[in-house]
């Protein structure tokens, strides 16, 4: 192998190959695995998060693939996971969750109204057992009235599930036109040229399995990350842009709009972040430098990364846009975890205490401290950019936070806000306190066959700062243990989350966090933080998309500004509500709520009743 070829696996795993290669007892056998990684918080409330998934009839297990993940772990896109969704699926005004499963039946949760749950997978029809299935989206694509379901997969081929509205789905893919097999990650429905109807990108990497069919298990092997270059050049699959024809049906409008990709993209967001009415995108990618798409109003987009943000990070899993600062704009928030693989991804554990130490570092390279014991290791840098097709300059390694300065520019700010972490897969935001400041829920850890990792609650100062806090708050550790109950290989395998989502599924005006984990079943936090007051809102478009997604609602109070937007899926595999949500704090009085919707129209509430959701429709 030569020095190119073997500097080519994207993330290097560079202590773990070496320790692999000399020891391999130790990368499938260890006896005990390190405590849980300790936050830097101090106390334990009497009210925090309260995790009952099972309590509340989420019993809902992912299963992996064990040819993949099991004692033979594969480093590719299966370690992912799968996501979750969350919509009102039959309209009783009850947010729902969908699960997604990669070995085994999806599964859709009915919301009882009181938080707990019901399986109603079988009469709804949406289980989808035949296939690797990677994340979810609910839209109301044709404006009925009820929430559809699109399915991703790996190589299963897409689905979309008309709402039937009376409890019931039905798969309708080819008449939709939207027939597509391959390497998807993640959909986004909006509104992309201002018809009124939801639009549908799909987000795709490349073509990393192999050509070879596994009948039993129903799915394609992967190829793995620690074979040379064989991963990383896998051939690039292009995003799709698919155009709502408004008549039950797409057509792929791509090329023309200019939304191909550069491949490996992931997750994607909508924000307007030049607040000129219309609609950006934002795509995550996973090697390589993200995109900031402008959308310029006639049907096409301009990249203009360059110029609005500059350099991304390099490992990109979940985007989420909201306004951290109460600034009135809204920010963008990238979640690196593929730069923390040079880290992490050895088997004996050997770098735990690297992680430790440096769990709140972005290093100037892709090996970090590794750089000073082997120097030949600089050379990872150019080696990704040149096989991948980027530049160096493009990104950074670690997690990137972007405040929205206005005039289409943004600041990268994650050092001075303590953002950076270690392992995160997803994000997902919302004001979990009500002190008025959103916070940011981060799923994180691989799971077997590596150590512990916690999920991080970075929880907002006001003041530009956030602070982890998820042990503080119950979010840590796992209070059904570090570990599964089932061994593999005869050794203990830890509990990780993937994806993560929000909503007030007990309608308390409190937020809930609901996780898919990796192969396990999922964590449900219930929100039981002291009440405080707070505002919803449940929109209905009619000249724009019935969902009204891309409206933006802000809040007046006195000299203060909140902003929130009703968003589609984002954050990694996930989809938080539809509802918007706004703590109060002790604020006990809001001077107007203003609502600029899709189409345009401005609605203006003045002295809106708090500690309530108000279900509003656009005004004809």
């Amino acid at each position: 192998m030569t020095s190119s070829s073997r500097f080519g696996t994207l993330f290097l795993t560079a202590i773990g190959t070496l320790i692999v290669a000399a020891s391999a007892t130790l990368v499938f056998r260890w006896l005990m695995l390190p405590e849980p990684v300790q936050d830097d918080s101090k106390g334990e409330p009497d009210r925090g998060f309260r995790e009952c998934a099972l309590q509340c009839g989420l019993n809902f297990r992912m299963a992996f693939l064990p040819k993949e993940q099991g004692e033979k772990f594969k480093i590719n896109l299966y370690d992912h996971g799968s996501g979750v969704a969350i919509a009102d699926y039959d309209g009783d005004g009850h947010d729902d969750i969908y699960f997604v499963n990669q070995l085994g039946p999806n599964a859709l949760y009915r919301n009882r109204g009181d938080g707990t749950f019901i399986d109603v997978t079988p009469q709804a029809g949406v289980a989808l057992g035949d296939r690797v299935c990677v994340s979810a989206t609910f839209a109301d694509y044709d404006n009925d009235g009820h929430k559809d379901l699109y399915v991703l997969s790996t190589r299963g081929g897409n689905v979309l599930f008309r709402n039937q509205g009376n409890g019931t789905f039905k798969d309708v893919t080819r008449e939709a036109g939207l027939m597509h097999v391959g390497h998807s990650q993640s959909a986004t429905f909006f509104d992309y040229d201002g018809d009124g109807r939801l639009d549908l990108f799909v987000t795709n990497t490349a073509r990393w399995t192999l050509a070879t069919y596994d009948a039993a298990h129903r799915y394609y092997p992967g190829k793995s990350i620690a074979v040379g270059d064989e991963f990383t050049s896998s051939p690039k699959e292009s995003n799709i842009l698919y155009r709502n024809n408004g008549d039950g049906t797409f057509s792929d409008v791509t090329k023309q709009a200019g939304l191909s990709g550069r491949g490996w993209s992931g997750d994607a967001v909508v924000l307007d972040y030049n607040q000129d009415g219309r609609l950006d995108l934002m795509v995550g990618n996973m090697f390589g430098p993200s995109q900031l798409y402008r959308n310029n109003g006639d049907g096409t987009f301009t990249n203009v990364t360059r110029e609005a943000l500059g350099p991304t990070s390099f490992g990109c899993c979940g985007v989420k846009a909201f306004d951290f600062n109460n600034d009135g704009k809204l920010d963008l928030f990238l979640a690196d975890m593929h730069s923390d693989m040079w880290m992490g991804l050895d088997r004996d554990h050997a770098s735990l205490r690297q992680a430790k130490t440096h769990q709140r570092t972005r290093f100037p390279n892709l090996v970090g401290p590794n750089v000073i014991d082997h120097p030949e290791y600089k050379k990872q840098d150019q080696v990704n950019a040149d096989l991948l097709g980027y530049r160096v300059e493009e990104v950074v390694y670690g997690n990137t936070l972007f405040k929205n300065r206005g005039n289409g520019k943004f600041e990268e700010v994650s050092g001075s806000a303590n953002m950076e972490t270690f392992w995160p897969w997803g994000v997902a935001t919302g004001d979990f306190d009500n002190d008025g400041h959103e916070d940011v829920f981060m799923p994180s850890g691989m799971g077997y066959p590596f150590y512990y990792w916690p999920n991080q609650l970075m929880m907002n100062n006001g003041n530009e700062t956030f602070r982890e806090r998820g042990r503080e708050l119950g979010i840590e550790p796992p209070v059904r243990g570090m570990y599964l109950d089932e061994r593999i290989g005869g050794d203990r395998a830890c509990r990780s989350s993937r994806s993560a989502a929000v909503a007030d599924f007990d309608g308390d005006g409190r937020l809930d966090i609901v996780t898919n984990n990796f192969n396990d079943q999922p964590y449900y936090f219930r929100n039981k933080l002291p009440a405080r007051n707070y505002l919803a809102f449940r929109l209905r478009g009619t000249k724009s998309n019935r969902d009204a997604i891309g409206a933006v609602v802000t809040l007046h109070l006195g000299k203060e500004i909140m902003v929130r937007q009703v968003a589609p899926a984002g954050g990694f595999l996930s989809q938080s509500s539809h509802d918007v949500h706004f703590g109060l704090g002790d604020r006990s009085h809001v001077d107007q709520v203003r609502i600029r919707w899709p189409s345009g129209i401005v609605t203006v509430i003045a002295n809106p009743a708090i500690n309530r959701r108000h279900d509003l429709t656009e005004a004809p």
